[in-house]
């Protein structure tokens, strides 16, 4: 397990305030009451803790293969519906919804490989992530990636509590899949559009790993 280079910066911060806040705690309380400069203590580092674990980037054997789509998010499978897009397609599309929380993994992977063909981001509203209206109206970054089985659109989208979203990918960059695609900060959500007919291989509430787990085959 790695520590994603998304999280240098708030991990130190994390560790900052987590010396200042029991060194006070140390000097001012710890005499008078001892315990509860345990429970401080105890309680800080499970908060820093968790932070460094939502940076983290498990060793995993990534699938890699032609004939299918993988998930591109951590998460549990929330939609899985045909639905318009008026974004990049203007048509009908497969969409498949992963949601993210904050105790999962937020690197972001590509479900295919491909080309990248379109790459927006766009200004918006901090919804719930599992709301209907976070894919049209949350903040987001989407890209398309063109694969000679067919057009992949992704939706990195923000949520109530993930405030950066973080894309790495540019218009006209060969990908591969599996490989990193961007990060998302504390907990959230991505889309993919599939074309019509696709096979999805997932289930509703089915818990998923990116880069892992298949979501659909062609």
């Amino acid at each position: 397990m790695t520590i994603h280079k998304e999280g240098y910066k708030s991990i130190a911060i994390g560790v900052f305030i987590f010396a200042i806040i029991n060194l006070v705690s140390f000097y001012f309380v710890s005499f008078h009451l001892p315990w509860l400069s345990w429970v401080i203590f105890f309680l800080t580092l499970g908060l820093l803790l968790f932070l460094i674990s939502f940076f983290r980037v498990p060793a995993r054997k990534l699938t890699v293969d032609d004939r299918q789509v993988v998930c591109p998010a951590d998460g549990k499978v929330v939609v899985i519906e045909e639905t318009f897009d008026e974004e990049y397609f203007k048509d009908k599309r497969i969409q498949v919804s992963i949601f993210m929380s904050p105790a999962n993994v937020h690197q972001n992977r590509n479900p295919v490989s491909g080309t990248v063909i379109y790459n927006q981001y766009h200004n918006g509203k901090y919804l719930v992530a599992w709301h209907p209206k976070s894919s049209t109206e949350n903040e987001r970054h989407s890209v398309v990636i063109k694969n000679n089985k067919g057009d992949v659109l992704v939706k990195q989208i923000a949520g109530a509590l993930a405030k950066r979203i973080v894309n790495y990918l540019e218009i006209g960059q060969t990908v591969k899949q599996s490989d990193e695609m961007g990060f998302i900060k504390f907990g959230s959500r991505v889309d993919v559009l599939l074309p019509p007919g696709t096979k999805i291989s997932v289930k509703l509430n089915q818990v998923v790993q990116g880069g892992v787990t298949v979501l659909a085959e062609w």
